[in-house]
């Protein structure tokens, strides 16, 4: 029988078809073009009470018993034998903090004197004392906070933030990984997996130990950001000849997410070619801002170090970091993540410690501030903490690995303020109340930027795909 499809092949030499081919791809490219656009902004599952995250990530698990969980019995205890089934991997005595701890604000939550200027914002801090995750082990641990499972490549919280709700501004990246990991899975920790690529996070500065935010404007730190060679005109003539041919390709090709992804993060980069170095130079900023977030030495600032972390004090490199994540999220960005590394105190503690709280201590203050002072922070959910946390035990002069209790905390974003949710036992090694996972946490981030974290899905593999697999309980007390 003959078909129409044949007939054009077959017939005068087959121009028919070239004919039909010409109109199939035109059809193909209006189709494209009046595609909506998967990063625009969507509505929520329902009303939410966050439109945006700063996550605070302390790379390499910090103390809990040192910093926001208060253990008297632990001093009481110090030198002792833990108890019975209770042991730090090592098999150490009990060490008592060396930091003193106060009640802080109106709200009289345990904070240690690490921190003295985070402190004044205690009555906006909400303490998770009953977090828990699955293994002590960095790479699998650090994994699981960002993307819900360690064992296949899953998309990373951020990504499924964007996937929900879009970007408030076309011309920059919806999700930004400012100095991002190194190590510990590296970009899978920033990563889209089967979600579209556009959808990954987009890292500026250098990952792992290194930062890359020192002194001066931060527009070097995205690279290929400037094209000295062309004009923006010239540029754009070229990037239509390019996207000429991966629409062909997709339309030859049928549904194809990769050449998707390609074809919109083409277009961002140009758009971001224009907005984002005018974004990353903070040199607009004035002296009392610089100086709130910790930034020394008027417009520069000390030189990054691990993590990119400034100097002693919060100066340059993370101070600089925190302000750049408020300008982000003001413009318009739905997740922001600031990686600092070098919080795996095996040795040293209090020296090590002490120096790690000091480095963001006055920038993460200063962040909450400016926040509250730009009316933001209501709505801009921050988080703070690590893959786990340690024994209270002591290995040495430090402490070991501790997945099985630990402190996280978030402020802003309709959480509870000066609300201290669940506890470990009497030192320090479990969560006994208000028991919360990783799954758990994940699941209360996407309520309060309302979504329902079973609703979100993606299908891939023949089912729905979720942030938490199947489990995930949101943490209701801690919602205002």
């Amino acid at each position: 029988m003959l078909t129409r499809r044949h007939l054009l092949k077959s017939t005068s030499s087959g121009f028919g078809y070239l004919a039909f081919a010409a109109l199939a791809h035109e059809q193909a490219a209006r189709s494209a073009e009046s595609a909506p656009n998967p990063l625009a902004p969507k509505k929520s599952h329902f009303p939410a009470k966050a439109k945006r995250v700063i996550f605070l990530c302390m790379e390499g698990a910090p103390s809990h018993v040192d910093t926001f969980d208060h253990k008297p019995k632990l001093t009481a205890d110090d030198g002792k034998a833990p108890p019975r089934g209770r042991g730090g991997f090592g098999g150490g005595k009990l060490m008592a903090s060396p930091f003193k701890f106060e009640k802080r604000g109106e709200s009289g939550l345990w904070i240690s004197e690490l921190f003295p200027e985070l402190s004044k914002h205690a009555d906006s801090l909400c303490l998770l004392n009953g977090m828990h995750t699955d293994l002590p082990n960095h790479p699998q641990a650090f994994i699981q906070m960002h993307c819900g499972i360690f064992q296949f490549p899953r998309p990373s919280l951020g990504a499924w933030v964007l996937y929900g709700l879009g970007t408030e501004n076309a011309n920059l990246p919806g999700f930004v990984t400012l100095s991002p990991p190194g190590n510990n899975g590296g970009p899978v920790n920033y990563g889209a997996s089967f979600l579209p690529a556009m959808y990954q996070g987009t890292k500026i500065g250098r990952g792992g130990f290194g930062g890359g935010f020192g002194g001066g404007p931060g527009a070097q730190q995205v690279a290929n950001l400037k094209n000295p060679k062309q004009t923006p005109d010239a540029q754009r003539v070229q990037l239509d000849f390019v996207q000429e041919l991966n629409q062909n390709a997709l339309a030859a090709g049928g549904d194809n997410p990769e050449i998707e992804g390609l074809i919109g993060s083409y277009e961002l980069a140009f758009r971001m070619q224009g907005e984002l170095p005018k974004l990353l130079d903070t040199s607009n900023e004035t002296a009392a801002t610089l100086r709130l977030y910790g930034i020394d030495g008027g417009r520069g600032g000390a030189p990054a170090g691990p993590g990119g972390m400034g100097g002693p004090g919060g100066g340059g490199g993370f101070g600089r970091q925190c302000l750049l994540a408020r300008r982000l999220v003001e413009a318009g960005v739905r997740f922001v993540e600031l990686t600092v590394g070098g919080w795996d105190h095996h040795q040293n503690l209090k020296d090590a410690l002490t120096n790690s709280c000091g480095n963001i201590d006055k920038p993460i203050a200063g962040l909450l501030a400016d926040l509250k002072q730009r009316d933001m922070l209501k709505d801009t959910l921050v988080v703070w903490g690590g893959e786990f946390g340690r024994t209270p035990s002591g290995q040495g002069t430090g402490r070991d690995h501790n997945s099985r209790g630990y402190t996280m905390w978030m402020a802003g974003g309709g959480v509870k303020g000066g609300y201290a949710h669940g506890r470990t036992d009497d030192y320090g090694f479990e969560a006994v109340e208000g028991k919360t996972h990783v799954h758990d946490w994940h699941a209360t981030v996407l309520h309060l930027l309302g979504f329902d974290h079973e609703k979100l899905t993606y299908k891939h593999a023949g089912r729905d795909m979720r942030l938490t697999d199947v489990k995930g309980n949101v943490a209701k007390e801690v919602i205002a």
